[in-house]
């Protein structure tokens, strides 16, 4: 058994090194311990020379030592934070990246430039999965309404209790892509479908291809099938004017462009670049 640590410093320590001993991000520890003794970043850092109890250290160890299997943190503690909300996840879900948090800010800011401030908004989110894209876009556009769409009922299961827990009304549909949503007209749909190519499988790490769901991470043609299904359908489901938001793979800027470009002839295509200079959206706006 492992010798118990007197400190918080000295656990978060011990912890850091042994992740990286076993080649796993030594930063997952203070996550790890934060979530454990419930504290924020400022407040570890001012509790660092207070001792740690025995019940926390071993919860926090034990957590450390199924990291090092290659389960996502996030797993682990069940929570990811997604533009400052804290999201349940679990491995029926997809955990919510990053780079999505630029998503909800691009449509933002077109949305308040190709909207009238204050109308009801009516918003899709296709593939939803954690939910969160659509209960952050509900939040942060309070008039608006908000469906999302999934194939899996698990993941539904998810996202429905997210919403709960951070009081969006949210319409849930179960379906595949759009099949669900194609008896109404929308001004907003937005999509982070799977996207990775079955032969990218190899270059994934473990913590990936191990534990999040491949039902929410790869698509045929190379990646871009889902995409293509629905460039064909969208045209008869959105308003004038409207607007369409895609997450991509960096690779598929062109390719997903040149499909909503086909789609809608007279709309504005963009490929947008995330924070770390790659490809990450596309965004087609429709105002004719």
């Amino acid at each position: 058994m492992i010798r118990m640590s007197k400190t918080i410093y000295e656990a978060l320590n011990r912890a850091s090194s042994f992740l990286g001993e076993n080649n796993r991000e030594k930063e997952v520890a203070r996550y790890l311990l934060q979530f454990v003794l419930g504290k924020n970043y400022s407040q570890l850092i001012m509790a660092m020379y207070e001792e740690i109890s025995t019940e926390d250290f071993n919860t926090f160890w034990s957590y450390v030592e199924e990291h090092t299997t290659g389960r996502p943190f996030q797993y682990i503690i069940g929570q990811e934070t997604f533009y400052d909300r804290e999201f349940l996840v679990n491995e029926s879900v997809l955990i919510p990246r990053p780079e999505t948090e630029e998503l909800i800010e691009e449509v933002k800011k077109r949305a308040s430039v190709i909207f009238r401030d204050g109308d009801p908004l009516h918003i899709a989110d296709i593939g939803t999965g954690s939910g969160a894209i659509a209960v952050t876009i509900q939040k942060e556009i309070p008039h608006s309404l908000v469906t999302a769409t999934d194939i899996s009922e698990k993941a539904l299961e998810v996202a429905s209790h997210n919403a709960r827990r951070l009081e969006a009304t949210i319409n849930f549909k179960h379906g595949d892509l759009l099949q669900p949503i194609m008896d109404e007209k929308w001004d907003i749909v937005l999509s982070n479908p799977p996207y990775i190519g079955h032969d990218e499988a190899p270059s994934l790490s473990d913590t990936v291809i191990d534990f999040e769901p491949h039902l929410a991470l790869f698509a045929e043609e190379d990646g871009l099938q889902l995409y293509r299904k629905m460039a064909v359908n969208l045209p008869s489901l959105m308003k004038i004017p409207s607007l369409i938001g895609f997450e991509i793979g960096y690779e598929q800027g062109e390719a997903v462009a040149n499909m909503l470009q086909k789609a809608f002839p007279n709309g504005k295509v963009e490929i947008v670049k995330d924070i770390n200079g790659k490809n990450r959206f596309v965004f087609c706006t429709n105002a004719e």
